[in-house]
């Protein structure tokens, strides 16, 4: 069932849970998301990430969110993960998305919101959610959009700034995750996030979900993280499988993998204390 991603992201604000933003690469990965949201019930953002067209065209990705909407009863939102351009966005609009993140967290602060602005007024006019960054999540070893590089925290007084001149949908904030796998665990800014939580009026966003530690994420969920983006640990998960079972056969492969997938989403709706949510269908 299509949702609006605002109507999702205020209503776990509201009650102090995260709702799991998983980036799909094909059919087999979203299939996998879209069965334990139906099993459980549970609300569902299905993501793609412009980055990963090496792997799936948006077209194809487009199509396949769209199906998966079609079949659940359970709210699901197809959002583009980190969107680098205009052009590619408006495409992604067109197609179908209806939830985008722009993000232009590397530029200078006058350019991101110069940016992201102009993505909020033509997202806006069409009905569609816009999630944007102010500071910057880094990267471990990783297969999503950014080079190894280090976070740059987000300040409250940029964040508040950023707002008021953009009016996003939902705000990608850095506490000190990282995309990708971790070498060990983050040290989280936990009085970071209760100033940004305490006194913005906007839904939160954590990125670099994967691998940060259950303690961390259930304690982000009830501090005032609405959304988690998780991605590394679904493939880790897959790859995994395929290196310690020996299948026979290539549609136990599949299968194996998926159910992989299925384990981890499951977790997460744990650890995140993921609730069912009263929106309707769009």
């Amino acid at each position: 069932m299509k949702v609006s991603m605002s109507s999702l992201l205020q209503e776990a604000s509201a009650n102090q849970f995260a709702i799991p933003a998983m980036n799909f690469i094909d059919f087999t990965t979203a299939k996998a998301y879209a069965k334990v949201s139906q099993e459980r019930g549970l609300p569902l953002i299905m993501a793609f990430a412009q980055t990963h067209q090496l792997w799936l065209s948006l077209e194809d990705a487009a199509t396949i969110g769209r199906y998966f909407q079609s079949q659940t009863t359970t709210p699901i939102v197809l959002h583009l993960d980190h969107g680098q351009d205009f052009e590619f966005i408006k495409k992604a609009i067109d197609l179908g998305f209806h939830s985008i993140m722009i993000d232009a967290s590397l530029h200078p602060f006058e350019e991101n919101v110069r940016l992201t602005s102009q993505v909020v007024s033509y997202a806006h006019a069409r009905g569609v959610d816009v999630e944007a960054e102010i500071g910057f999540v880094g990267a471990n070893e990783n297969l999503e959009n950014h080079d190894l590089v280090d976070s740059i925290y987000t300040s409250l007084e940029d964040a508040k700034a950023f707002y008021e001149a953009t009016q996003v949908d939902s705000l990608a904030v850095s506490i000190g995750t990282a995309h990708g796998i971790y070498k060990g665990r983050p040290k989280l800014n936990f009085d970071r996030l209760a100033e940004l939580s305490n006194q913005l009026l906007v839904p939160l966003v954590l990125h670099g979900g994967s691998s940060s530690g259950d303690t961390n994420l259930k304690r982000c969920a009830k501090e005032g993280i609405a959304k988690i983006n998780i991605f590394s640990d679904v493939i880790q998960a897959a790859h995994t499988f395929n290196q310690t079972n020996k299948t026979q056969d290539y549609p136990s492969l599949v299968q194996g993998m998926q159910d992989a997938m299925e384990q981890v989403l499951n977790h997460y709706y744990d650890v995140f204390e993921t609730k069912e949510v009263l929106v309707h269908g769009s």
